[in-house]
């Protein structure tokens, strides 16, 4: 049987991601209910999407080994996500100025045989404490509007922090690609010999 790897999400940045390993695979969008439950802690919402991800996709790649991943920016102890706008971006971005914010990232490598290899990943921002103007200088030229937290590390985000802290940066982008070997080194593949196939 051959293998085959599946993203489950529409995400250039994570596909960007995964190209690294270079190991073929698809991509393929997940629809499910993305609202937070009132009675789960940050890490097991986005453990939770990325499981329902994955899970969303098996009916249709029963033979394939599916990649569910989502992230949330934790303010004040609660979820925060995508802006969507760039009223909600600004509003988002004004709330974390001057503040240490913890980024969680879930991450599900599914076999298929439907085991769970799953790990949630933290990593911490420091923000600058920058005027509002430099704030909507930077949404109208980057417009994250369709990132936790309303920017891209990978970008201008950059301009916005005093520091990182974590094991990962990519777990940012949302792919933890550190985590993901090691997810696949438990279900017993070996990336450097799929990338090597």
């Amino acid at each position: 049987m051959s293998f085959h790897l599946l993203l489950a999400s529409s995400s250039p940045y994570r596909a960007e991601l995964l190209k690294r390993l270079r190991i073929p695979f698809s991509q393929a969008s997940p629809d499910i209910d993305e609202t937070p439950r009132s009675d789960e802690t940050p890490s097991e919402y986005v453990l939770r999407l990325a499981q329902g991800k994955a899970w969303a996709l098996r009916p249709e790649h029963p033979e394939s080994w599916i990649i569910g991943s989502d992230q949330t920016c934790v303010v004040e102890g609660q979820p925060v996500g995508k802006a969507g706008t760039e009223a909600k971006a600004l509003e988002q971005l004004k709330r974390v100025k001057g503040q240490k914010i913890t980024f969680l990232t879930g991450l599900c490598l599914l076999s298929p045989d439907g085991s769970e290899f799953t790990l949630t990943e933290p990593f911490h921002v420091h923000f600058n404490d920058l005027p509002d103007e430099a704030l909507q200088r930077y949404i109208r030229i980057e417009q994250p509007l369709d990132c936790a937290g309303s920017f891209k590390v990978e970008g201008l985000g950059i301009t916005l922090f005093s520091a990182l802290e974590g094991r990962d940066m990519n777990a940012l982008i949302g792919l933890p690609m550190i985590g993901l070997c090691e997810l696949m080194r438990q279900a017993g593949l070996e990336p450097l010999a799929l990338a090597e196939a």
